[in-house]
């Protein structure tokens, strides 16, 4: 009796050992099913679109050699494919957090052995050495640009609102096309974009400068909106049409009034980068901008204010120790 419980059992190890073994490789049918559970547990759209992107250049690569097990050193001579293709190591960093998150998903479902997926988990990441300079512009090039677009026909009156709520509100592009009548409301006798839902689901509410407020309620009225997405399409012939904008529309709009000022290269991000350090300027304090910008870390708001180290004039100049006092 003994031995057939032994047999039996033995029999079920070495089918559990044969599956744990079978699970080194992933075909197209896991992998698709472990993408999804990736992106079903992202909750930003931003995020959702980079992740998918990532992942689909990984699962392009892995299936190119089909033999290839899932594993730590895959994953490292996908990190060296990547760099082949001169890719920033920003990039790169953020094309393996997906592949790891694949990994994760592979494992919690039984696609795949954890302890693969911890190995892929000790994938090192590129180097970054420095920092990318971003655009910021002066307080001449702002104020030219959001009072540039022709204030006499209804796309002037919208493209200047856009402007405006980008320079004096540092929204991101997804935050501006969402913004309905609900968000602006007055709170404490200023006003304010009220439970804006940003980037990770983040909650925040923002203080709307008069100018602001002043430009956007120009578009408003000229468009007759009343209800729903503050901005909208308008076609050639000078009316609005649609209930919405697009992020592609904010992009354009930008880059078409940048170059008619000569600014080459500047992006919508780089208007709430340079939102950040004309509030620095200003004297705005750093937690202030920080709850402005909706910034987790701290970190992330002093890179947007382009801080710089000063010789003349340094802090330690005159502490109160020099000889003399």
């Amino acid at each position: 009796m003994n031995s057939r419980k032994e047999a039996a059992a033995t029999r079920k190890k070495a089918k559990r050992d044969k599956a744990i073994r079978a699970k080194t490789k992933l075909g197209l049918p896991d992998l698709e099913h472990a993408r999804s559970a990736v992106l079903v547990s992202l909750r930003s759209p931003e995020s959702q679109r980079s992740y998918r992107r990532s992942i689909d250049d990984f699962v392009c690569w892995y299936c190119s050699e089909p033999r290839l097990s899932f594993n730590k050193t895959v994953v490292t001579r996908y990190r060296i494919h990547l760099e082949d293709r001169l890719l920033a190591p920003g990039t790169i960093n953020v094309r393996l957090a997906a592949v790891r998150r694949l990994a994760y998903e592979a494992a919690d479902t039984g696609l795949l052995s954890p302890d693969l997926a911890a190995g892929i988990r000790r994938v090192k990441g590129a180097k970054k050495l420095g920092m990318r300079l971003g655009n910021w512009l002066t307080v001449t090039e702002a104020r030219s640009l959001w009072q540039l677009p022709n204030a006499h026909t209804l796309k002037g009156k919208r493209d200047r609102a856009i402007l405006a709520v980008l320079l004096g509100c540092g929204l991101r592009r997804s935050e501006l096309i969402d913004l309905t009548f609900d968000h602006i409301q007055r709170r404490e006798d200023h006003w304010a974009i009220v439970d804006l839902v940003g980037k990770a689901a983040h909650v925040r509410t923002v203080p709307m400068p008069d100018w602001v407020k002043e430009t956007l309620d120009h578009w408003l009225s000229a468009a007759n909106i009343r209800q729903g997405k503050l901005f909208r399409c308008v076609c050639r012939k000078g009316t609005v049409w649609g209930t919405e904008d697009t992020e592609k529309v904010v992009w354009h709009l930008v880059k078409e009034y940048a170059g008619r000022l000569g600014i080459s290269k500047l992006a919508p991000h780089d208007l709430r980068r340079s939102c950040a350090r004309f509030c620095h300027d200003s004297g705005g304090e750093l937690e202030q901008i920080q709850f402005l910008l909706g910034h987790v870390s701290v970190q992330t708001t002093e890179k947007y204010l382009r801080c710089k180290q000063r010789l003349r004039g340094a802090v330690n100049d005159r502490i109160g120790i020099e000889p003399g006092l």
